[in-house]
């Protein structure tokens, strides 16, 4: 009898148990993670991130990415260059941008690439991953916020899979951060 009650002891015990670690969640593996990170350096560089959120720097074959300034967007103390009357419209220019490919110019204002670095002042570092994935769904800054303006291309990025945007984040959150205030946008001009 006494053995029978251990039996059923350990039983109960183990699909107590057996129940109550299903719904657990374990941190993931050093590996999984490394993984996750370079999945996301894959796509970022396959989505051209950095044609606009690194500025350039000038050489023979035209701008490069400044690899010091990886991600970081718009230079904070950039000037911006007069833009032509007249130059955007049905007929003309749909956009026109910077020598940095930092700032856009079109009907919509002017656009200034975002800091993805995760520095936690100017950057995405005060963001949550599910911050991110709701706001590349929506199109709206942090998921409710204003537009997220052209030529950032969000339409395309809303149809990955949550993994492969969480994969795009955790790179993101990678980097190296660097303070740098991006400018709001400014609107269109009547």
């Amino acid at each position: 009898m006494k053995l029978k009650l251990r039996v059923l002891s350990c039983a109960a015990f183990g699909f107590f148990t057996a129940v109550s670690w299903q719904g657990a969640t374990f941190a993931a593996e050093p590996g999984d993670a490394q993984a996750q990170i370079k999945r996301g350096q894959y796509l970022v560089g396959f989505g051209g991130c950095n044609d606009c959120h690194t500025p350039k720097v000038f050489t023979p074959q035209g701008p490069q990415p400044d690899a010091s300034r990886l991600l970081s967007g718009h230079p904070s103390g950039a000037a911006l260059p007069e833009f032509p009357a007249g130059i955007i419209g049905p007929d003309k220019w749909g956009a026109v941008t910077n020598n940095d490919l930092t700032a856009w110019f079109g009907p919509w204002g002017v656009s200034f690439t975002k800091n993805l670095t995760p520095d936690k002042k100017t950057g995405l570092g005060g963001w949550t991953a599910d911050n991110f994935i709701k706001t590349m769904r929506t199109g709206k800054h942090l998921g409710d916020g204003r537009d997220i303006l052209p030529p950032m291309p969000w339409s395309s990025l809303n149809v990955l899979s949550d993994d492969d945007l969480k994969a795009i984040f955790a790179y993101l959150q990678s980097v190296k951060p660097i303070e740098n205030e991006v400018p709001q946008p400014i609107p269109p001009r009547m």
